[in-house]
């Protein structure tokens, strides 16, 4: 699941139109492959972003998600986070994918991950400002590199928490049968001292 979500705020590099709209609405969510807390912000509107008219990618997405990282790390002690944005120009499609986040991490996990939520008075992205100009194919590279190890490690974390819910299910049954056989015994040696 996450891995879907870090594949799809990976930086292309594709020559086509950008411009800045008026507004932007967008989340952040943030886990960490240490621990069970998932940070999830309140949708915001965002004034005068970098978008991709062809791509329809918010451009420079990754200095967003780097907001969220710097202020779980500077003022919730959260270091060494996943952060990604959502976003979209529609506010009602962003409730969608929102509600599918929040459900995700809390009916879905069952109680797996600690979902803690950041409101706008906790915590705001700025509008980031973009030189086009100046764009760096060797940091665009590097970006990439980094992006590609992050999801190889989630997919990584992954398939180690199915196997361990594959585990915990035959934990379960196992102790579901012992505990029948334990309750039949008793049945029996009941029915003996009669």
């Amino acid at each position: 699941m996450l891995v879907c979500l870090i594949l799809a705020t990976c930086t292309l590099h594709i020559h086509a139109k950008k411009e800045t709209v008026q507004k932007m609405y967008m989340f952040g969510l943030s886990a960490s492959f240490k621990d069970s807390v998932v940070y999830i912000t309140d949708i915001q509107e965002v004034k005068d972003v970098w978008y991709d008219t062809k791509t329809k990618f918010l451009l420079g997405r990754e200095n967003y998600s780097s907001q969220l990282s710097q202020y779980l790390t500077e003022q919730k002690g959260q270091k060494n986070r996943t952060s990604i944005v959502m976003f979209s120009l529609d506010k009602k499609k962003l409730d969608k994918k929102l509600s599918t986040m929040k459900q995700l991490y809390t009916v879905k996990s069952k109680g797996k991950f600690d979902v803690r939520y950041l409101t706008a008075t906790d915590f705001a992205f700025q509008t980031v400002e973009l030189n086009f100009d100046d764009e760096d194919p060797k940091l665009i590279k590097a970006h990439r590199k980094e992006q590609l190890a992050a999801i190889k490690a989630a997919e990584r974390q992954e398939k180690l928490a199915a196997k361990e819910a594959k585990r915990e299910k035959k934990r379960q049954k196992k102790a579901l049968k012992e505990q029948k056989k334990a309750q039949k015994e008793l049945k029996k040696n009941a029915q003996k001292t009669k």
